[in-house]
């Protein structure tokens, strides 16, 4: 009788240890945190061992896209207002995108457009008829409005990449992870923060040039950073996706003036808004209907 010597497979020998599930989100933060100096040890921190596989349900899997420090949270903002913003993905995305600024981002952005929106009003308020109310009175906040941030902020900044992300990847597109795309559109949205806080100024003209401005800066950084993706399909009509994104961003951009910050006194200053807010004329009931359909 004839024996043939078989070798073992090593993968087989290491038991349930070396099975790894291979990750939706993307690998690189995984990976940077384990080839570069960001992890805990560097930091001064004692660890336990080597890191072991993780699956994807458990707060482990995740920690790596929220380990991020401030100051490059802060880097990654500001480069978004930058004509070098073209390349966001290679040059301020690395070693790897995270989902801690993004959030951070979005939710800043939240409570911008509720308090900054209620301070509008409760000025608008005052200067309209300075006898019956005074300074020193608090600011009535409207809380409908800060539903309204929420939903409309997290459907857009999150909502929208996931859903374009999984579009892209039925169609084959298979450029940058769901975590990217999170990443670009959440940082985008930084510019609103800083307008959000200029809109307090109760003049019609301002708030139109400053939320024009954010319209452009936002809208040619997610142009930049996501028509490169959308041309590299083979199918050339994917490309006409971004015409869909440019008009969904202006629609969002005038959401944001519309429903928090329409609040002006009695006699305008400067130049009279061209969307009515008092409901008189198609226009001013358009926007009344935007209001209601918000807030209901």
């Amino acid at each position: 009788m004839a024996y043939v010597s078989i070798e073992s497979d090593e993968r087989m020998e290491e038991g349930p240890e070396g099975l790894q599930f291979q990750s939706f989100l993307g690998t690189d933060a995984r990976n940077a945190s384990n080839t570069t100096g960001g992890t805990n040890a560097s930091r001064g921190y004692t660890t336990d061992g080597p890191s072991k596989p993780t699956g994807f349900w458990t707060i482990e899997y995740y920690q790596p896209y929220f380990d991020v420090d401030t100051k490059t949270v802060l880097r990654r903002c500001y480069s978004t207002l930058l004509p070098t913003s073209s390349s966001y993905l290679t040059q301020h995305l690395t070693p790897a995108a995270d989902l801690y600024g993004p959030f951070w981002t979005l939710t800043t952005l939240i409570f911008a457009l509720f308090v900054c929106s209620s301070l509008a009003s409760s000025i608008a308020a005052y200067l309209s008829d300075p006898d019956a109310s005074s300074p020193t009175d608090p600011i009535e906040y409207d809380f409908g409005l800060l539903s309204t941030a929420v939903g409309l902020v997290y459907t857009y900044g999150l909502a929208i990449p996931v859903l374009l992300w999984l579009g892209l990847r039925y169609l084959g597109v298979g450029e940058w992870s769901v975590v990217e795309a999170v990443a670009v559109w959440g940082y985008g949205q930084f510019i609103w923060i800083p307008v959000s806080l200029l809109c307090v100024i109760p003049i019609p003209l301002v708030r139109w040039i400053l939320v024009g401005i954010a319209f452009l800066l936002s809208g040619y950084f997610l142009v930049a950073n996501v028509y490169p993706i959308l041309a590299s399909a083979d199918a050339k009509a994917v490309r006409l996706i971004i015409v869909l994104l440019v008009i969904l961003h202006a629609a969002v951009a005038l959401c944001f003036k519309v429903l928090f910050f329409s609040y002006y006194i009695v006699k305008e200053i400067g130049v009279k808004d061209p969307l009515p807010t008092t409901g008189e004329g198609a226009e001013g009931a358009a926007m009344m209907l935007l209001r209601r359909w918000f807030s209901s």
